[in-house]
This record gives structure tokens, C-alpha cells and sequence, in this order.
């Protein structure tokens, strides 16, 4: 039991400091002004993983939501900065998803179901992700890759930090894992897709 205990611990701390070092770099470019972080997204992400931390501490995960405590603190640093060095196109999709998640924020307080709950705030966390998706079709570049890697590396190793395994539990670091699997494959692809337009441009002129 000490054992298990300790591996819970271990690959906790593990996930968390790999969040912190995920971070570092995306500062770095943000007040480079090289990467420009979606307002919209960074708020939803802030508010969704604040509130997953405290529903899986009262769940039980134990080590497992350490993760999402420190993703929590760095995110809401990054939402505050999108503000001032942020994307300054939104869209209409962007207040549509924007305003989604804010209800469904709102059906979150309304259940005290607690895997429910999870689920509210997993679907408001994908819907956040949406206008920094939209953004990064068209300007993949601005973006810091290295962020969403680590991020699923240290998600995918949250889930075997959890002392309580369920899907209350699991559910949103899973999807996590999904959410920024999906969204490195776009960066990268785009980022091929316009470098060979650039080629193909520059070739022609």
C-alpha cells in the first residue's frame, strides 16, 4: 500500500513538473510576440481546469490532480496576458463558442452530480479549445508547439497518478490527451501545408 502510494506520488509530481516546464517556453514567445494566445480559449481553459482540480480532489484522485492545479495557475497567467499580447481577431464563432461554455459553466452549478459535472465541464474545456483550433488553421505559427506536446505527455501520465480511478475521475484528463493530440497534428500539418504554398510561390515568382 506504502508503495503504491508513493507511485501515485511520483508520477504526480512528475506530471506537474513537466506542466511547469511546458509553460516556460510559451511565456517566453508570448512576450516574444511570436506566439498569441486565443483570449477566449485561455479563459474557458482557466476556468475549466480550476474547476476540474477541485472536483477531483473532492473525488478522490488524489496525486493525480496535481496537474491540473499547476496547468490551472499557468493558464490563468496566460489568459490575463492574452488580453494585452493575445489574437485580437474574434469571431462570430469565437463568441459562439465562448458563450457556450459559459453555459455550460452555468449547468455545471446546477448539478450536483458529480460525474455529470465532469462531463458539463469536459465538453465546455472542447468547446474553448475550438477558436484557438479556428486560429491555428490559419496561423499555425503562432502558436508554441512544445506547450501541446507536453501536454500530453503530462496528462497521460496524470492518469495512472490517480489513487482513484473512474470515470469521474479520468474523463478529463482523457480527453485532454485527445483535445492536444489533435490540435499538435494540426500545427504540424498546416505548418507543412503552408510551407510547401510558400515553395510552391516562391518558385512561381
Amino acid at each position: 500500500m506504502h508503495m503504491a502510494c508513493n507511485y501515485h506520488i511520483m508520477l504526480g509530481g512528475l506530471a506537474a513538473i513537466i506542466g511547469i516546464i511546458g509553460y516556460i517556453p510559451y511565456y517566453r514567445d508570448i512576450f516574444r510576440g511570436t506566439t498569441k494566445p486565443h483570449p477566449f480559449s485561455w479563459i474557458g481553459f482557466a476556468l475549466m481546469l480550476g474547476i476540474t482540480f477541485c472536483a477531483q480532489l473532492f473525488t478522490g484522485a488524489g496525486a493525480g490532480a496535481w496537474v491540473n492545479g499547476v496547468s490551472a495557475l499557468g493558464v490563468l497567467g496566460i489568459a490575463i496576458l492574452s488580453f494585452s499580447r493575445g489574437e485580437k481577431n474574434i469571431t462570430t464563432f469565437d463568441w459562439i463558442c465562448f458563450g457556450s461554455a459559459i453555459v455550460a459553466i452555468v449547468l455545471w452549478r446546477l448539478t450536483d452530480n458529480p460525474l455529470l459535472a465532469v462531463i458539463i465541464v469536459t465538453l465546455a474545456d472542447t468547446i474553448s479549445f475550438a477558436p484557438t483550433y479556428r486560429k491555428a488553421f490559419f496561423k499555425p505559427h503562432e502558436e508554441t508547439l512544445s506547450l501541446y506536446v507536453l501536454s500530453i505527455l503530462k496528462y497521460f501520465i496524470s492518469i495512472f497518478a490517480l489513487t482513484s480511478f473512474n470515470l469521474t475521475t479520468a474523463l478529463f484528463p482523457i480527453a485532454l490527451v485527445v483535445s492536444n493530440i489533435g490540435f499538435v497534428t494540426t500545427l504540424v500539418v498546416r505548418r507543412r501545408q503552408l510551407g510547401t504554398l510558400s515553395h510552391i510561390d516562391a518558385r512561381v515568382s
